[in-house]
């Protein structure tokens, strides 16, 4: 998914948001990154240490074929097509993500929902119940991050279930679909462990971020 969501898409998640918060006392909070990084260096890296690997090989051929080339010609040819390369990577910023391990890219996206989950100040809800719902679309990663106090009562499986099926809304093009349906998801399981207090006060905003 390349596009930003619509207004509309925004207004139907902070909807479900709100219809699954005025059955518990926990908080939802939601976010979606283009990507976690931008990976320029890891690609460049790479992409540059594969060219210099070929153009070794292909100066073997070519000495296996007796076919001799000057020095300072096969230096400034090589120099060339690296540079090319990386200038390539750096004029199309998408193309990077295709050069990168697969871990790398789960590291980084789960590092992007760790720290969101901090600076947007989930991690301070006076009953330690705030719930992150995290999308890193280019790495097709998503995550739910809880907080101890539903960790405690809450097992993996059940943020994995939730997980997966918002990962194949995202990958369908579905993003804002996939979103109200983790939400409703998640306030289920928080209104069975957290159900709606007395004088229960809103604590954190009830929408999306787009990074």
């Amino acid at each position: 998914m390349t596009r930003s969501l619509t207004a509309d898409e925004h207004d139907s998640i902070a909807n479900a948001i709100r219809t699954a918060e005025a059955h518990t006392s926990g908080e939802i909070y939601c976010v979606v990154a283009r990507s976690s990084d931008s990976y320029f260096f890891p690609a460049a890296f790479i992409v540059g240490a594969g060219m210099v690997a070929a153009s070794l090989l292909a100066a073997w051929g070519l000495e296996y074929f007796w076919f001799a080339i000057r020095l300072p010609v096969f230096v400034a040819a090589q120099l060339c097509a690296i540079g090319a390369a990386l200038l390539a990577l750096w004029l199309w910023p998408s193309l990077r993500i295709h050069f990168v391990p697969h871990g790398l890219r789960y590291r980084r996206a789960h590092a992007n929902a760790q720290g969101q989950f901090l600076a947007r100040n989930v991690h301070v809800t006076a009953a330690r119940t705030g719930v992150l719902i995290f999308v890193s679309l280019a790495e097709h990663y998503a995550a739910v991050v809880a907080d101890s106090g539903i960790d405690a009562k809450v097992g993996q499986r059940e943020w994995d279930g939730i997980v997966g099926d918002l990962t194949k809304q995202a990958a369908a093009d579905r993003l804002a679909e996939g979103f109200v349906g983790a939400i409703s998801s998640v306030g289920a399981l928080l209104a069975v462990h957290f159900p709606v207090a007395e004088r229960d006060i809103n604590e954190l905003d009830d929408h999306l971020v787009e990074l």
